[in-house]
């Protein structure tokens, strides 16, 4: 079998390896898609500090990777070919993290990352809040219907600070700003006829959805969709959503993705707007955790703030 080696992330040149991974493992039991990478990687800026991330790779790909949000989230994606990897990305989260409760998100399905987590100590959480994995085949797709007087369309590349705009309005407090949105448009799969908005009367963008095209798996991923607070339950979502699957069905699209979150306040309207397009659930996050215990620092210790147990 090939040598493994682990590498630190050095750029956006990694991310875009880290995205041939999900690429070439995506399926049902994959919890990720290309354009979560790109989209979580570049919609802030500055915030690469807070990030450590590792790849590891054999041939020259990447079998597996790991990304820290300090002080102690852990993103990862593992072969399935090569399942022990999954515990030598645990064991360098460990070593890397700061807190002394780490957490580590994945999906129900990825069975080999799970039994890693079980094998390690870490223990599931029972949450109320959790990402509810949802799939749609693009087949018989009703024409989007606007209230008079509003437009459903792609955005402009000359029209980022509307676009910026609803997006902050949507999600506040946001961190997205012009130069970040700027940086997620120069960001491989990001296509400009695939981030769609409707334009109200007054010129302002009520409401946005943004596909990420997997050509290679014909897949699409809904991120992010979003509404203007005064434009809620006027029908813009599910218009800006049906233009924006059938504009992804045309590039090539056979089948959308989307994970909203069930029971956190800010998406309380987003599973029945999916299910009213046509998405079924297909999988779930699951969060596991594990309590470190601080060791105290030895007298002349090199580290005032001492280090962490696992208990």
């Amino acid at each position: 079998m090939p040598v493994v080696t682990r590498r630190g992330y050095t750029g956006p040149a990694d991310l875009r390896a880290m995205q041939s991974l999900a690429q070439r493992i995506w399926s049902k039991s994959s919890s990720l898609h290309i354009g979560d990478l790109a989209w979580q990687r570049f919609q802030h800026a500055g915030r690469e500090a807070e990030w450590p991330t590792v790849l590891w790779e054999a041939d020259g790909e990447v079998v597996a990777w790991g990304w820290i949000s300090l002080p102690g989230e852990l993103a990862l994606l593992v072969d399935p070919a090569r399942p022990e990897l999954a515990s030598e990305v645990l064991r360098w989260f460990e070593d890397t993290a700061s807190a002394a409760e780490l957490a580590v998100t994945v999906l129900d399905a990825e069975k080999h990352v799970v039994a890693a987590l079980e094998r390690g100590g870490y223990a599931l959480q029972e949450s109320p809040v959790f990402q509810s994995y949802l799939s749609r085949l693009l087949v018989d797709l009703p024409e989007p219907v606007v209230p008079g007087g509003f437009t459903v369309r792609p955005a402009g590349r000359d029209e980022l600070a509307r676009r910026v705009a609803v997006h902050r309005a949507v999600w506040h407090p946001s961190r997205v700003t012009g130069p970040s949105y700027r940086t997620v448009m120069a960001a491989w799969p990001y296509r400009p006829e695939l981030d769609w908005v409707v334009e109200a009367p007054d010129g302002r963008f009520a409401a946005q959805c943004l596909i990420w095209l997997d050509e290679r798996n014909a897949v699409g991923e809904l991120e992010p969709v979003g509404t203007l607070p005064e434009f809620r339950r006027t029908g813009l979502a599910r218009a800006v959503c049906l233009a924006a699957l059938l504009a992804a069905h045309h590039a090539g699209a056979r089948e959308a993705v989307v994970y909203p979150v069930i029971g956190h306040p800010k998406s309380v309207g987003a599973l029945p707007l999916y299910r009213d397009l046509g998405f079924r659930p297909y999988a779930r996050t699951l969060t596991f955790t594990r309590t470190r215990r601080r060791i105290p620092p030895s007298p002349g210790s090199a580290s005032p703030e001492g280090a962490y147990r696992r208990t």
